[in-house]
């Protein structure tokens, strides 16, 4: 899942105004100079759904982190197997993760 399908299914938002939304946050604009002068970019966000996508983004960026700790936590163990790592690399949920690592 990348970001962006990963944000959709959490915003319900369009792809392209996600995709201008993250483009413009990753420029260094502020969400309300987003939300007040770029408009046309982000079909007609508010600050809230513009806040949403970007925490969205932080979230997913910490679940692959976690991931990826877990991953290489698992395997210096000797006891990452070919069915856990898909689990770990298919799940998006914090919880998820947590309790397949335990």
């Amino acid at each position: 899942m990348t970001n962006i399908q990963y944000i959709k299914a959490q915003t319900q938002l369009p792809e392209k105004a996600i995709e201008n939304t993250l483009s413009l946050l990753t420029e260094g604009c502020t969400i309300p100079f987003i939300a007040r002068y770029r408009k046309d970019s982000t079909q007609n966000l508010d600050e809230v759904a513009i806040e949403h996508i970007a925490k969205s983004q932080a979230d997913y960026d910490n679940i692959c982190k976690r991931k990826e700790t877990i991953l290489s936590s698992i395997e210096e163990q000797g006891k990452l197997t070919d069915d856990l790592r898909k689990r770990i690399e298919n799940s998006f949920e914090l919880n998820e993760l947590e309790d397949l690592y335990l």
